[in-house]
């Protein structure tokens, strides 16, 4: 496959997307990390900037952005997928409050992070604006207003009524919002490609085309490994940090479930329809569906929807055929229509996926052994672009043995149990999809929300 082709924000990154050259022959290291997306990039920029000396090699199966980093939806955004309320339940409520005020410091950073080191990411911080569309969707989108105040974040968030919800998007069927400032929306592509660079001018090693096979402890050396069939990297220290395709891993294979997120992309929509749509400021939206869906709006004016549906498969595999998936792809289209009517008759350019990482509980990790040399970050479930910023500066303290508010949080340190041997796995996760869906179109079609009873909501409640 042409690198070009992966997603929309690849082919306009602004470089030529050729290989680095690969792995040639086993190497040592101090720190050694496997996958050059956010996490590893992120965890090699504040290490490197931390102690200059440190050599840290890097290593990627495809090029630098390849996975979920260069293919999302370019949200940045103050969110996890679980609750503040399941933190509260697991780690106490002054640990769940930590760890949204770090979602907040997160998103700030990557905007402050990326303009000191020159990066052009497209960072603009216009908001985030989660829509009710219809009388069903108003009572999650109150419990989730209710969650922020009971945490002390009330202040940073606003109940809008439908005039005031079609005053930031016009949105048809909108009839509450609720609305953060807190959250940017960037251009993915041009953030991982950018890192790459610069933590190559710090020092850092980049070899691309050099999957990883295998990764060992550390052994009577002290040196654990990063294992590839062109060599391996030797150092006290490897960082695990390739998400989704952290499962084609066997010590890790049933810790995470690769699911598919899919996206389309509008061609760019012209000005008589942008002023019957709003949303001047490019705020990232999205509804109280349980099924997920998000958008965002395009430097260049073109308007992104992702959403999941794309069926689990047996057994977890990645495969690239199942980046594009044609029942899903045209539903999102039809999301488009249905939401912009302006839109009705407009075209789409570009249609993508990719797999990102669940983890049993919904609980991310970031964590580090020293006694194995192995530290890991995963399982943002769709929240990558600022909680991997936060993973980059956890695993950075961590590794250096720096005690800080950071490796205080509820995250570090925390172990998922595994899936499911299948065909388990298979069954409850496909089950999971369909009965979310179905839910959410009964609740369209009566105009009645969901009880919050049935075993496919306390899972989607995560």
């Amino acid at each position: 496959m042409d690198t070009r082709d992966v997603s929309f924000w690849l082919a306009t990154a602004g470089d030529d997307l050729a290989p680095r050259p690969a792995l040639d022959g086993s190497t040592d290291a101090d720190v050694a990390i496997l996958g050059a997306g956010l996490t590893g990039l992120w965890t090699a920029f504040y290490l490197a900037r931390r102690d200059p000396s440190l050599r840290i090699v890097v290593l990627e199966r495809e090029v630098a952005g390849f996975g979920a980093s260069g293919r999302n939806g370019a949200w940045c955004a103050p969110d996890l997928n679980i609750s503040m309320g399941r933190l509260a339940k697991l780690h106490g409520e002054a640990s769940a409050r930590a760890m949204q005020q770090a979602t907040y410091d997160a998103v700030d950073e990557v905007g402050r992070a990326t303009a000191e080191a020159g990066i052009d990411a497209g960072f603009h911080k216009g908001g985030e604006l989660l829509v009710a569309r219809g009388p069903h969707g108003v009572p999650s989108l109150e419990a989730a207003y209710e969650e922020y105040a009971r945490f002390g974040f009330g202040d940073r968030y606003r109940l809008l009524d439908a005039a005031e919800t079609a005053a930031r998007v016009r949105i048809a069927g909108a009839v509450r919002g609720l609305f953060t400032d807190a959250a940017a929306v960037v251009h993915p592509g041009r953030l991982v490609r950018g890192l790459a660079r610069h933590v190559e001018a710090l020092g850092v090693v980049i070899h691309e085309r050099s999957a990883v096979t295998a990764f060992r402890p550390k052994d009577g050396t002290g040196r654990a490994a990063l294992v590839t069939d062109r060599g391996e990297v030797r150092a006290p220290v490897i960082v695990l940090a390739g998400e989704a395709y952290l499962s084609e891993l066997r010590p890790l294979h049933r810790q995470l479930v690769p699911l598919w997120s899919l996206i389309v992309l509008t061609e760019p929509v012209p000005d008589d329809a942008w002023a019957e749509i709003g949303w001047a400021n490019r705020e990232v939206v999205a509804s109280t569906r349980l099924s997920i869906d998000y958008l965002s709006r395009t430097e260049d004016g073109r308007i992104l929807f992702g959403g999941r549906g794309a069926p689990y498969r047996f057994g977890s595999p990645i495969r690239p055929e199942y980046d594009r998936h044609g029942p899903t792809h045209e539903r999102l289209k039809g999301f488009v229509r249905e939401w912009f009517p302006a839109l009705r008759d407009g075209a789409f350019t570009h249609e993508w996926g990719g797999p990102l990482g669940m983890p049993r509980d919904w609980h991310p990790t970031m964590a580090f052994d020293p006694r194995t040399g192995i530290a890991t970050a995963r399982g943002y479930i769709g929240h990558g672009v600022s909680t991997t910023n936060i993973a980059g500066r956890v695993l950075t303290d961590l590794i250096t043995a720096t005690p800080s508010p950071l490796t205080s949080l509820p995250l570090v340190n925390h172990r998922s149990r595994n899936w499911e041997i299948e065909p388990f796995r298979w069954i409850g996760v496909r089950y999971a999809q369909w009965a979310v869906g179905r839910l959410d179109a009964t609740a369209e079609r009566t105009g009645t929300p969901p009880t919050g009873r049935s075993l496919a909501e306390r899972l989607a409640a995560h």
